[in-house]
């Protein structure tokens, strides 16, 4: 069976993990958003693709939950010690991908081909393609003013409401080579718990990825990011609230209008069956937090038996 996942941020990287212990790793592609990457210290840096890069790899940080495992810190103590920007914490394993990828695309290589490059390298067999190789930044709107992702996220801590987000460059940006023909080869669309406004939004922003699922032939099947209306950690919850009216798996399910046949919900959240089928999207109930790697491979099993009923 080949599955396509889109996904974003933390979430999405740990159920990944899940999916690829459950089935073959190399019938897996994952569709990632890069609305959130951005040039830090004069490094392209791609949070979301890397994310998914070490939790694929095994060398992810499970306990700070970004970065990689066993970090040290030297390069980014001297940084501030000359009084540079600090605010976006690189590890010094990590500035090595980011130099690595920043070389690369300065010669003119494509983000997808250097993706490819660096799984290869770390030994990941899933396939890992951006959403685009075009510019597509994520902008917040708030009532203190309008902030990039990270700057919203990381430097604010997404302690701002937000009233709308924007993805700029979305509008001409091009889905990346093998996008497309993995949507159109899949026996199964995921869309992974992640946040549907700031990870899943800059993906189906690019208006062919969008065109894709709305055409699709197969089951999609999205897990919701939320257990007992609340977000496991991060801005998800508080933006449902804001942007969507509520906090409820049918809230969820409303981010996805005609793209999802099936929500997996957690199982805090049965009560909330009815209101998705009222939807036309068939509620799958499950244990969907992931706080180790039997609960990540029960919650992936979960999502892939959805499609027997989607």
């Amino acid at each position: 069976m080949k599955v396509v996942v889109l996904t974003g941020g933390v979430g999405g990287a740990r159920f990944l993990r899940g999916i690829v212990d459950a089935i073959d790793p190399a019938a897996v592609t994952a569709n990632v958003n890069v609305g959130d990457d951005l040039e830090v210290l004069g490094l392209s840096v791609s949070p979301d693709l890397d994310s998914v890069l070490y939790a694929l790899a095994g060398i992810s940080d499970e306990e700070r939950g970004w970065g990689r495992a066993d970090e040290t810190w030297n390069a980014l103590a001297s940084v501030e010690s000359l009084g540079g920007e600090s605010w976006f914490r690189l590890g010094d394993r990590d500035l090595g991908l980011h130099v690595v990828r920043t070389s690369a695309l300065r010669t003119g290589v494509p983000l997808s081909a250097v993706t490819a490059r660096l799984a290869a390298a770390l030994s990941v067999d899933t396939t890992i393609l951006p959403a685009t190789d075009d510019v597509v930044r994520t902008w917040l709107d708030t009532p203190n003013g309008s902030f990039s992702f990270q700057e919203w996220f990381v430097a604010r801590a997404h302690r701002d409401p937000v009233d709308r987000t924007r993805f700029e460059g979305a509008t001409a940006a091009r889905p990346a080579p093998g996008v497309l023909e993995a949507l159109h080869d899949a026996d199964l669309i995921l869309i992974a718990p992640s946040n549907p406004f700031v990870s899943i939004g800059p993906i189906l922003a690019v208006e062919r990825i969008r065109a894709a699922l709305e055409r699709r032939r197969v089951p999609c099947v999205a897990v919701s990011p939320l257990i007992g209306g609340r977000a496991v950690k991060g801005p998800a919850g508080a933006m449902l609230q804001r942007l969507q009216g509520g906090t409820t798996a049918a809230h969820v399910a409303q981010c996805y209008p005609g793209l999802i046949d099936a929500l997996v919900l957690d199982e805090e959240d049965a009560a909330d069956a009815d209101a998705v089928s009222h939807l036309g999207v068939r509620p799958v109930v499950a244990r969907t937090l992931m706080h180790d790697s039997a609960a990540r491979k029960r919650l992936a099993e979960a999502a892939l038996d959805a499609v027997a009923f989607a």
